[in-house]
């Protein structure tokens, strides 16, 4: 499977651009997967004729994260990080469109976006406690700039899934759509009313607002890289 079968681009006009994730059967985070999105989602931030994305998926759950049973060494740590990095320095506005389960890094697709929208039976859960595992930097980072501390401690440190009424409650989300039809429509609709701001002055606005993130996590990914003894060396 390849790039071209698992991430789908559709032009709606106007500059917007639906990216649908089709990593079938559920948006499974694997190393190939996280590379091509990072590849996609750079492409889109420079490509001048786009001025908004959507993300979509066509399964039941929007993506489930990292399996379980893979362990998240130093290489999968680093996809993690570039993928959910390039996705929330996209200075191009950003809407995702959950169904179903978001979870664990799974999550991270709507936390990185700018509006979020959902079904209404949508489920989101922060499970890496739950499986003896923590986050990347770069999630956590991201996490700690959308969340407040009592939706963190709910998510993070118990597991818990919130249904959309609590994720709108803990402004996970924006918007909730009935059903599927109105999810896309909710989504694109909200989509173009982003295309149609001036795309300079939003990239501006967008790259203030998070550039403190944007540091903490470029220092911490760094910390992560540099040798073993290499900061005792430079500070001696």
């Amino acid at each position: 499977m390849t790039r071209d079968d698992w991430l789908n681009r559709r032009d709606h006009g106007d500059g917007v651009v639906e990216l649908q994730l089709g990593h079938a059967p559920e948006n499974r985070l694997t190393l190939a997967f996280l590379d091509d999105l990072t590849t996609t989602f750079k492409d889109l931030s420079t490509e001048q004729s786009v001025r908004a994305i959507f993300l979509t998926s066509p399964f039941k759950d929007f993506s489930t994260g990292v399996d379980p049973e893979i362990e998240i060494d130093a290489a999968m740590s680093s996809a993690l990080n570039r993928t959910f990095l390039s996705l929330f320095s996209c200075l191009k506005p950003v809407v995702s469109a959950a169904v179903g389960l978001s979870s664990g890094a799974g999550m991270f697709f709507a936390l990185a976006s700018d509006l979020r929208v959902a079904h209404a039976r949508a489920g989101f859960e922060m499970t890496e406690v739950l499986l003896s595992r923590t986050y990347p930097v770069a999630l956590m980072e991201i996490a700690r700039s959308g969340l407040d501390r009592n939706t963190q401690r709910r998510l993070m440190l118990t597991g818990q899934r919130l249904g959309p009424i609590a994720a709108r409650n803990a402004q996970i989300i924006e918007v909730i759509a009935d059903d599927l039809e109105d999810l896309h429509g909710y989504a694109l609709k909200e989509t173009r009313k982003l295309a149609a701001l001036d795309p300079q002055t939003f990239a501006r606005i967008k790259g203030e607002l998070r550039a403190d993130t944007f540091a903490r996590i470029e220092a911490l990914m760094d910390a992560e890289m540099m040798p073993v003894g290499a900061e005792d060396r430079r500070a001696g």
